[in-house]
This record gives C-alpha cells, sequence and structure tokens, in this order.
C-alpha cells in the first residue's frame, strides 16, 4: 500500500510538471504568435500611412509658397490700383479679401503642422514595432517608451466619464541597451496597459474616493552594470495574494473577456528568460503599484 502510495505520488508530480511545461510552451506560442501579428500589423500600418501622409506634407510646403505668391501679387495689385472697378470691389466685399490674406497662410500653417503630427506619430508606431530588429541591437529605451505612450494616448486623455491620466517622467542619462526593443516595447504596453486598467477600475469604482489617476515612470543606472525602469500608479493596489499570482500564466483579475491573463506572463519571459534581467511588484492596497524592470546594460 505504501509502495502504491509512492507510486501515485510519483505520477501526480510527473502530470505537474508536465501541465507546467504545457501551460508554459502555450504561452511562448501564445507570445510568439501575438507579437509577430502585433509588429506585422503595426508595421503595414505605418507603411501604408507613410507614403500618403509624406505627399501631402511635402506638397503643404510648395502651397504655401504658391499662396503666398499670389497674395502678393494681389497687394502689388492694391498698391497700383487703388480704385477698382465696382465689380471687382463688390467682389472683394463678398470674399472679404482681408481676413482671407490673414487667414489662408494659418490654415496651411495648421495643415503643415497636422500632417506632422502624423508623420511623428507613424515614426512611434515604426519604432514601437521594430519588426526588423530581430537581433539584439543598442537603441534608446526612453525612445521606446515614448513610443508606447504615444500608442497609449487616447486612453490618458480626458473623458466625459474619466479624468485624464497624468504621466510623469524622471529620465536618467542612460547609454543605449542591447536589447530585443520590439519584445521590450511589448513589456512597456502591456504594464502601461494594466496600470491604465487599474487606475480607470479605481476611478470609477463606487467606494474608491476618487483622487487625480497618476503613472509615474523612471529610469535609472543599477549598481551592477544594470538598467532599472520603474512604472507606478496610484490606483487601488493588489493584495498579497494576488501579487504572488500576478506573473502566472492565465492568471486575471479581469472580467471575463477583458483579459486572457498572458500580458504579465508574457513580459516576464521577455525580461528574464530573454535578457536575463528580473521583473519585480511591489503593492500596497489604497496606494497603488509599482513594477521595476532590471535588466543587464551588456548581454
Amino acid at each position: 500500500m505504501v509502495v502504491r502510495t509512492a507510486e501515485l505520488n510519483e505520477k501526480n508530480q510527473h502530470l505537474q510538471e508536465a501541465l507546467e511545461e504545457l501551460q508554459s510552451t502555450q504561452s511562448k506560442l501564445i507570445q510568439s504568435e501575438k507579437m509577430s501579428s502585433l509588429g506585422q500589423m503595426v508595421a503595414g500600418i505605418a507603411h501604408e500611412i507613410n507614403n500618403p501622409i509624406n505627399f501631402i506634407h511635402g506638397n503643404i510646403t510648395h502651397a504655401s509658397d504658391y499662396v503666398q505668391q499670389l497674395l502678393d501679387l494681389i497687394h502689388i495689385y492694391q498698391q497700383q490700383y487703388p480704385h477698382p472697378s465696382a465689380i471687382v470691389e463688390q467682389k472683394i466685399e463678398e470674399m472679404d479679401v482681408e481676413f482671407l490674406t490673414e487667414d489662408l497662410p494659418r490654415v496651411l500653417d495648421s495643415m503643415k503642422v497636422g500632417s506632422s503630427r502624423i508623420r511623428n506619430i507613424i515614426l512611434s508606431l515604426r519604432n514601437f514595432s521594430r519588426l526588423d530588429e530581430s537581433e539584439m541591437k543598442p537603441v534608446d529605451i526612453h525612445e521606446g517608451i515614448d513610443s508606447t505612450l504615444m500608442i497609449l494616448q487616447h486612453r490618458l486623455k480626458e473623458k466625459s466619464d474619466r479624468l485624464e491620466i497624468e504621466v510623469f517622467k524622471e529620465y536618467a542619462q542612460l547609454p543605449d541597451i542591447l536589447c530585443y526593443a520590439g519584445q521590450l516595447n511589448q513589456v512597456f504596453m502591456n504594464i502601461l496597459s494594466n496600470a491604465i486598467d487599474a487606475l480607470e477600475d479605481y476611478n470609477n469604482g463606487e467606494d474608491s474616493p476618487r483622487k487625480n489617476p497618476q503613472i509615474r515612470i523612471r529610469t535609472e543606472l543599477g549598481e551592477v552594470n544594470t538598467l532599472k525602469i520603474r512604472i507606478a500608479d496610484n490606483g487601488y493596489g493588489m493584495t498579497a495574494q494576488v501579487q504572488q499570482k500576478i506573473f502566472d500564466p492565465f492568471f486575471t483579475t479581469k472580467a471575463v473577456g477583458s483579459g486572457t491573463g498572458l500580458g504579465l506572463s508574457i513580459s516576464y519571459q521577455v525580461v528574464v528568460d530573454k535578457h536575463k534581467g528580473q521583473l519585480s511588484c511591489e503593492s500596497t492596497l489604497g496606494e497603488g503599484t509599482e513594477f521595476v524592470i532590471e535588466i543587464p546594460l551588456q548581454q
């Protein structure tokens, strides 16, 4: 009977190990598929938008020059012919030429600013996806964080049902870091998205006191040739029980259909397995949560 029990315990142990290996393999496959699909989608959108917006941006510059030349010509005409005919005078009044000559350059300048903004967004999308950088390369970590924030900008802005989420950045002077940039950007996306979710849930809770939602991002050099990236929110925080499970595959505190429970598990694999670093979390109920990413400066 004792032998039989030992055999069952041994089989249970093997089954448990096989289950854990299966979960790990499944999460890695999902991670690879998600990152590949996301990278291809983002790179494809950026490429499709890039050509027409460059065409528009370049032509706005020419249009501004042409319009200014025409306005200069009108000004000369007004000087040379200060007393136009009744028909021309009537048309000048209908068009409000004085207002038009002042406002048209401003309209074109606004269009140029808008097209520049779109070009910067496209650049951020390209920096975020980094689809062509499958190998480790030295990159500016702050550029990756800023690109991620650009993509999440719509979730940070004030809406009718929620306050604006303020983002405070405390960036240290850093060298370029050797890393898998696209995968590390995915880690930033997962952690920042979770922080935004936590702040939205906290400020929409009936029993939670409303306060200005904030996210703080700090980078610093560690003591042993490492880089530390701290991402903290001032949301509700987590219990000790939840903190113990947040990096487990498929664990989630979100409602059914709102999350897969893979974001932080994938982030853990990227930081620990891919970059030989550490990913930790500290949280206090009622005060907020801070994630700390620590990776070596050189792999």
